[in-house]
C-alpha cells in the first residue's frame, strides 16, 4: 500500500472506531468485539490489508498502552492483592503455557514441546482492556478492577520471557530449567530496575515543568518508550520496565504534578488509548485471511486437535486455578478449625461471585497476536519453525474466542451473578474525603490569620472561610443523607442538590452564550475569548456528568 492508501485506511479506521464507540456507549456492548468483528468482515471482502507487523506492536503500540494503564492503576491496591496478582500474572501464565507444551507434543503430530510452549505463552496473559471497560460500565468492585488491572500490567512480561525461552528451544539452542529460570529472574529483576530509574527521572524532571503542562506531557508521552527502549537495549524486559514506570509515576503524579498539567496529561492519554485500542482491534481481524491460507498443508484432524487443546486449556485453566487458589484455601482453613474464633481477614476471602467474574474476564487480545507473529520462519538448522502456521492459527482462534465470545457475554454474566460496587458507600467515602479536606483548609486558614501577614487582610480570609464552611455545610448533608439510605442500588439525590446543579449549569451557559457575543459583535478577541471561555470549561469539568452518579 503507498502512502495515500494507508493515510486513507486510516481516516476510514479512525470514523469506524468512532462511529463503534458511540454504537458501544449507547447499547452497553464492548467496543473491542465490535471492532474485532468488524475487521474480520473488512479482511473477507476484496482489497488490501493492513498486515500485522509484530516489532511494530511490541515498540509503539504496547508501551504506550501498558503506560497508560499503569498510570490509571493502583499501585496500593495491587499490593494489597499481591497474592493473587502474581498467581494469575506469573504462575498462571507458566502452567497454561506448559500444559498447552504437553499437549501439543502428546496430540498435535509434527509438534513439539518447545513450539506448543510457544503458542501457550502467546496465549497465555489475558487483555483486559475489553474486561475493564465492560466491569467498569457494570459497576465492578474496585478489588476485582485492581486485580484484572493488576494481571494485565504483569502477565505481559512473564509471557514473553517464556516465549523467549521456547523459541530459543525450539531454534535449537537447547533448553535448560535452571537456565531458563536464571534468565527469567535476569529480565524480570532488569526490567524493574530500569522502570524504578527512568520513575525517578521522570519524578526530577516533573517539578522544575510542572509549571508549563504542555513540556510535561511531553515528557509523559515520551516515558513509556524511553523505558522500554533502554531495557530492550540491554536485554532485559521492556514491558515489565514501562509498567514499573508508570506505577510509580502515577503514584506519585498527585504530589509531583500541577493540576493543569494533569488535566491536561490525563485527556491526551485517553485520546492515545482511545484510538491505538481501536486501530488495534480492527487489526486484529484483519488477520484472518493471512492465517487461514497457512493451514493449507495441515489434516483438518490436526487442527482441530490443536484448536481443542489450545482453547480447552486456556478456558478451563482459569476458573479451575482461580478455584484452588481463592476459595479452597479458606474453606479448608474453616473446616480444619471449626472451633476457633480466629478468622480470615476479610479481605483475603474471595466469594464463587467474585471467583466467576475473574474466571470470565480473561480476554486475549493483541498481545497474543503480537508474541506468535514473531516466531521465526525457520529454526537454527534451517529447517521451518515446527507447525509455525498452524501456531498462528491456534492464537487467533483463542484470541476470538475470547475476545467476541467472552466480551460479548461479560456484562451478562455480570449481571447474572449481582455482582456490584455499593455506589452508596463508594459516595458516602467520597464525601467523607471531600469533607477532611475542607476542615484541613479551614485549620490552614486559621494558621494563616494567626501569622498575621500583612498583605492579607482579615476580610479575604473571612470571605474564603465563608465558601469553606457553605462547602463542608453541603457535604455533612450529603453524608447524612448516604448514611439513611438502603438503596444499595444507587445513591440518593435530593431535589435540592438536582436543583443546584441545574441552576449551575444555566449560569454557566448563559456566562459562554453572553462572551459569544462579544466575540462576534468585535468586542471580544478571539484570543480572550479562549481565556475566559477555558475558565467556565474548568467550572463546568468539576460538575458531575450525572447527578444520580454522585
Amino acid at each position: 500500500m503507498d502512502v495515500e492508501s494507508v493515510l486513507v485506511f486510516v481516516l476510514a479506521a479512525v470514523a469506524v472506531v468512532t462511529v463503534v464507540r458511540w454504537i458501544a456507549a449507547r447499547t452497553g456492548l464492548p467496543a473491542a468485539a465490535l471492532l474485532t468483528i468488524i475487521g474480520i468482515g473488512y479482511a473477507l471482502l476484496p482489497g488490501p490489508n493492513i498486515a500485522l507487523e509484530p516489532h511494530i506492536i511490541l515498540t509503539l503500540v504496547l508501551p504506550p498502552l501498558l503506560y497508560s494503564a499503569a498510570l490509571d492503576s493502583s499501585m496500593l491496591a495491587i499490593r494489597r492483592n499481591l497474592t493473587t496478582v502474581v498467581s494469575l500474572s506469573v504462575v498462571l501464565v507458566l502452567l497454561t503455557a506448559l500444559l498447552i507444551g504437553l499437549g501439543f507434543a502428546w496430540l498435535v503430530p509434527g509438534a513439539t514441546l518447545a513450539a506448543g510452549v510457544a503458542v501457550g505463552a502467546a496465549v497465555a496473559p489475558p487483555d483486559p482492556v475489553a474486561a475493564l471497560a465492560v466491569g467498569r460500565k457494570a459497576g465492578l468492585p474496585p478489588r476485582i478492577i485492581s486485580v484484572i488491572q493488576g494481571e494485565g500490567l504483569l502477565n505481559d512480561a512473564t509471557a514473553l520471557t517464556i516465549l523467549g525461552v521456547a523459541v530459543a528451544a525450539a531454534t535449537g539452542d537447547g533448553f535448560s530449567a535452571p537456565t531458563a529460570l536464571g534468565r527469567f529472574l535476569i529480565v524480570a529483576t532488569g526490567g524493574a530496575l530500569v522502570g524504578v530509574l527512568i520513575a525517578f527521572v521522570v519524578r526530577l524532571l516533573s517539578r522544575p515543568l510542572s509549571a508549563d503542562p504542555m513540556l510535561a506531557n511531553a515528557v509523559s508521552l515520551a516515558t513509556p518508550f524511553g523505558a522500554y527502549l533502554l531495557a530492550e537495549h540491554i536485554h532485559v524486559s521492556g514491558v515489565l520496565a514501562v509498567v514499573v514506570a508508570g506505577l510509580i509515576v502515577g503514584h506519585h503524579t498527585p504530589r509531583s504534578a500541577s493540576g493543569a498539567g494533569r488535566l491536561q496529561t490525563s485527556a491526551v492519554w485517553k485520546l492515545v488509548d482511545f484510538l491505538l485500542e481501536g486501530l488495534v482491534f480492527l487489526l486484529i481481524g484483519q488477520q484472518l485471511p493471512q492465517v487461514i491460507d497457512g493451514l493449507a498443508g495441515y489434516e483438518t484432524a490436526t487442527v482441530v486437535a490443536a484448536v481443542a487443546v489450545t482453547v480447552g486449556v486456556v478456558l478451563l485453566l482459569r476458573p479451575l486455578w482461580l478455584l484452588l487458589t481463592l476459595i479452597l484455601p479458606a474453606a479448608l482453613l474453616r473446616a480444619c478449625s471449626p472451633g476457633s474464633h480466629i478468622t480470615a481477614p476479610e479481605p483475603a476471602r474471595w466469594s464463587a461471585r467474585e471467583v466467576a467474574v475473574l474466571s470470565w474476564a480473561g480476554t486475549r487480545g493483541v498481545i497474543s497476536l503480537a508474541a506468535i507473529f514473531t516466531l521465526p520462519l525457520t529454526t537454527g538448522t534451517g529447517a521451518a519453525f515446527p507447525a509455525r502456521d498452524l501456531l498462528l492459527f491456534c492464537t487467533f482462534v483463542v484470541v476470538l474466542v475470547t475476545l467476541v465470545g467472552q466480551g460479548l457475554t461479560f456484562a451478562p454474566v455480570v449481571g447474572l451473578l449481582g455482582l456490584r460496587a455499593d455506589a452508596n458507600d463508594q459516595a458516602q467515602l467520597r464525601n467523607e474525603a471531600r469533607s477532611a479536606s475542607v476542615r484541613a483548609a479551614l485549620t490552614a486558614l486559621d494558621e494563616l490569620e494567626e501569622q498575621e501577614h500583612d498583605d492579607i487582610s482579615a476580610p479575604v480570609i473571612e470571605t474564603m472561610r465563608e465558601q469553606l464552611r457553605a462547602r463542608l455545610h453541603r457535604y455533612q448533608d450529603r453524608i447524612v443523607l448516604l448514611r439513611a439510605n438502603d438503596d444499595t442500588t444507587g445513591t440518593p439525590i435530593s431535589p435540592q442538590y438536582e436543583a443546584a446543579l441545574h441552576v449551575r449549569r444555566v449560569t454557566i451557559d448563559a456566562q459562554r452564550d453572553e462572551l459569544l457575543c462579544w466575540r462576534d459583535a468585535g468586542r471580544l478577541p478571539d484570543e480572550g475569548l479562549r481565556v475566559l471561555e477555558r475558565e467556565l470549561d474548568h467550572e463546568e469539568r468539576l460538575l458531575p456528568d450525572r447527578p444520580t452518579r454522585r
